[in-house]
């Protein structure tokens, strides 16, 4: 057995907590031997590499999206060349079975054509003014101090507002909705899975629908309210609260680690704040090359309805595999120098932290908006910003503490220092 065989063979990828600290070891080994290979505790085959992760993504009609969080197991076996009628027969008995992610066409193209119809152009410019001025609110909350902790000052009720507004959820209820959101655990373990877990949003969002069809008035509600599928017809209010629910969850954890991320690299690099400080243009080249490298989901899975290949590695149907973007965005046969930052790196928007094909996140500009506004008024609000030592420990031998869990990267907290800027 060689060393690499060794490190793979020791360490469970879905429950290793150095792995949830920093994946990328693993990735690179496993995929030095293979990037189509499977691990060996879970019977789930690890697509590390960026062109077989783009194979996978591609193909919706073989790879289905119906374990896309579920991971590992079925309900029933997986016997045969062809399991799609096993999968559509008993797809709806896997966790988070309702929700737009784990639909395959034709059902997600309908639903997908409804998502769209709520967050039109007009609905995001209307949406982006917004985080303008809510960047300042919660920035006021903590400037004069000259600190804060980052995740839950700022960037968790800010990304929960956004969405809020974009929306339309009337402002009187994000008090009570933010309570409910803010105490959903980011953290679980392979298997750790609630059915329906934004059951408690389905009811909330049925209701507001109901009644701005009984009452329609001037709102964005209204606008949700009223959305008609791609062919003219009108949805169930059910379907309508379901992609509503799942668009006001899905961003807030991964739109948080990437504001997180993006605040720990500009505290630990002076010159490059000062750079992003006097060459504003450069700030979405910034964005991009953080969600290359620090990428917010590592990975999705996919059940394959037949026998196939990836890679050139033949599965057999019913395969589970686990996309990993985490992994393919720092494959060396596509980036070159994969784990340094690069601002200028010329291939920088061809990561895949949202995905590709069919299942490309949504709210993937609503994203990018959030990080662009928040860098830009902390650098505007903030004359310098640094990491606590006191929190974080000095430059060189920080101690950061990161969520536990496979599926998201990213840290729990940030406390950041700053001089509030003169005028």
């Amino acid at each position: 057995m060689t060393d690499t065989d060794a490190y793979v063979e020791s360490r469970d990828f879905f429950k290793d907590p150095d792995l949830f600290v920093d994946p990328h070891p693993y990735y690179d080994d496993i995929r030095a031997r293979c990037p189509v290979m499977r691990e060996p505790f879970h019977d789930v085959v690890m697509v590390t590499g960026f062109d077989e992760a783009l194979e996978v993504y591609s193909n919706p009609t073989t790879w289905s999206s119906c374990n896309t969080v579920a991971g590992p197991g079925f309900p029933v076996p997986l016997v045969g060349d062809d399991v799609s009628d096993l999968i559509d027969q008993h797809r709806d008995e896997l966790p988070f079975s309702d929700q737009l992610p784990s639909f395959d066409p034709p059902t997600h193209t309908v639903q997908r054509g409804l998502l769209m119809r709520l967050i039109t152009p007009k609905r995001m410019k209307e949406n982006e003014e917004f985080m303008w001025g809510l960047a300042d609110r919660q920035i006021d909350e903590f400037l004069a101090q000259g600190t804060c902790e980052f995740v839950r000052e700022y960037a968790g009720p800010y990304t929960l507002l956004v969405v809020a507004d974009l929306l339309g959820v009337p402002q009187g209820d994000f008090a009570r909705i933010r309570s409910r959101m803010t105490t959903r655990p980011a953290e679980r373990s392979l298997g750790e899975h609630d059915h329906k877990p934004l059951e408690y949003l389905y009811d909330q969002f049925t209701a507001y629908i109901e009644d701005r069809r009984r009452n329609p008035q001037a709102d964005v509600m209204t606008s949700m309210a009223t959305a008609t599928f791609p062919d003219g017809s009108t949805p169930p209010v059910h379907d309508v609260a379901l992609i509503a629910a799942n668009l006001f969850a899905a961003g807030q954890e991964t739109t948080v680690r990437l504001l997180t991320a993006s605040l720990r690299m500009i505290g630990e690099r002076p010159e490059l704040q000062q750079l992003l400080r006097d060459e504003r243009h450069r700030i979405p080249n910034f964005i991009e090359e953080m969600l290359r490298l620090e990428t917010p989901i590592q990975g999705s899975f996919r059940l394959a309805r037949r026998t196939t290949s990836v890679g050139g590695v033949d599965l057999p149907a019913g395969t589970t595999v686990f996309v990993a973007p985490g992994a393919a965005n720092r494959d060396p046969r596509h980036f070159e120098h994969p784990d340094e930052f690069e601002l200028d790196r010329p291939n920088g928007r061809q990561h895949l932290a949202f995905a590709h094909g069919i299942h490309t996140c949504a709210g993937a500009p609503l994203a990018r908006a959030e990080a662009r506004v928040t860098i830009e008024r902390f650098l505007d609000r903030m004359a310098d910003i640094t990491i606590s030592e006191s929190a974080h420990g000095p430059a060189g031998a920080r101690r950061y503490d990161y969520i536990q869990t496979y599926f998201l990267q990213g840290l729990t907290n940030l406390h950041l220092e700053f001089t509030p800027a003169k005028g």
